[in-house]
């Protein structure tokens, strides 16, 4: 094959190449929620990167409401950023770690800042007494109602190419 054909198919190569990206994007981004022993999915949530997502629980101890609030960042990793919570219990912050920052809102809550710990999944046991709620894209679903109560619920972020 001569120089000219040669440069031909690599263009053409070049040109379907661009032209995938264009017509597929970028793959889609999941927040998939499965069952913590079997792996058998119960859920995924179209999440992108950067945006967010909230689960919220009441506190066995304190029986205060608890919510924990993530984001994806561009790795595709989960990151916590922020928790808010109004009464201290076992396993609540009580100490701030470098970076960290206490706020009060309004509403009396106390709400930590700066957490910046990665979390690439995660398990969460969905509640006997109180439900787990998911905040996600504008709707709160009740991960007692979709998992069922006592479930063992692993939580991870997906990237697919549909």
């Amino acid at each position: 094959m001569n120089k000219y054909k040669l440069r031909v198919a690599a263009a053409a190569i070049v040109c379907l190449a661009i032209a995938a990206v264009f017509v597929f994007g970028r793959p889609k981004g999941y927040l998939v929620l499965s069952n913590g022993n079997t792996g058998e999915e119960y859920a995924r949530y179209r999440l992108d990167q950067g945006e967010t997502f909230s689960i919220t629980f009441i506190h066995s101890v304190n029986k205060s409401p608890v919510t924990d609030c993530y984001d994806v960042a561009e790795d595709g990793g989960i990151w916590l950023r922020r928790t808010i919570y109004y009464d201290f219990g076992a396993g609540v912050p009580f100490d701030l770690n470098e970076g960290e920052s206490l706020e009060y809102a309004e509403d009396g809550a106390m709400v930590i800042t700066g957490i910046d710990r990665e979390i690439p999944d995660f398990l969460i046991f969905v509640g006997t007494v109180s439900d787990h709620t998911l905040r996600i894209g504008g709707e709160e679903i009740s991960l007692r109602d979709l998992c069922g109560r006592s479930a063992k619920v692993r939580i991870r972020y997906e990237e697919r190419w549909i």
